[in-house]
């Protein structure tokens, strides 16, 4: 979608054109009318030849009014290059969320720059596993339902405040490599308490998603047999009393007959 200040321009164009198109028009119906009246004399054909040609000349003095009216008003300002920018990745990030995959594959790519963010730091090995571990959890969630629930939405913000912690880590131990010696010994005791966060905070994550998996096997379990594997049990013993039954048939044979002469 165009900005406001391309929409303007797009619209005074499309006015001018059509000012001219209509006087144009208007130029050469009026002409012929001139000429054609006096010529045959006053007519039908005439009067549609006036009436069209007047036609076109009102809508021609209207459509150079509005040109007028429209370029009177000032010309939108221009959008910053920025924002400009946000705006077209704005729409193409809502056009490949419409399409099929498109969410899928946005939230892979977005996944995939995290992760290339925090390579080379102490922050992107804990990154990894907490990404494996939210893949994991995100496809548990449709059945984690019912007492599970709250589990799930606390999952989702301890996600969030974890992927933010482990930004700020890989932000500290930058500026680490670059701080004098003077500032190192404070920073880099910062930067241990936010690392111990951060594996601690991943480890529980992780703990969650196996309590969570744990959770789907016990409220899955069947206390009896399953319905269907019952019912393959009742038609396989019913298919060998069948078999046996026809084989006893066959070890009988057919019946002796009396011999003739």
């Amino acid at each position: 979608m165009a900005d406001e200040r391309t929409r303007y321009f797009r619209r005074l164009g499309r006015l001018r054109r059509s000012a001219r198109r209509w006087s144009v028009l208007a130029g050469g119906l009026g002409g012929a009318a001139a000429v054609l009246t006096p010529y045959a004399g006053l007519g039908l054909p005439d009067a549609a030849w006036a009436g069209t040609a007047g036609g076109a000349l009102a809508l021609a003095a209207w459509r150079w009014i509005d040109l007028r009216a429209l370029a009177a008003q000032p010309a939108p300002p221009a959008l910053d290059p920025a924002e400009a920018a946000a705006r077209s990745r704005a729409r193409l990030v809502a056009a490949v969320e419409r399409l099929p995959v498109g969410a899928g594959v946005l939230a892979e790519v977005r996944r995939v720059r995290s992760r290339v963010a925090l390579r080379g730091t102490s922050a992107g090995q804990q990154w990894v596993r907490l990404d494996r571990a939210a893949l994991t959890l995100a496809g548990m969630a449709p059945r984690l339902t019912g007492l599970a629930e709250p589990a799930v939405l606390e999952a989702a913000a301890a996600d969030q405040s974890l992927r933010d912690l482990a930004a700020r880590v890989a932000s500290v131990e930058r500026a680490l490599r670059l701080a004098p010696a003077d500032a190192r010994a404070p920073l880099a005791e910062a930067h241990g308490a936010l690392t111990a966060q951060l594996e601690s905070g991943v480890a529980a994550y992780e703990r969650l998603v196996v309590a969570a998996a744990g959770y789907l096997a016990e409220d899955a379990r069947p206390e009896t047999a399953h319905p269907a594997a019952a019912r393959l049990t009742e038609a396989t013993d019913l298919l060998h009393g069948v078999a046996s039954a026809l084989a006893e048939l066959r070890a009988v044979g057919s019946p002796l007959r009396a011999p003739t002469r």
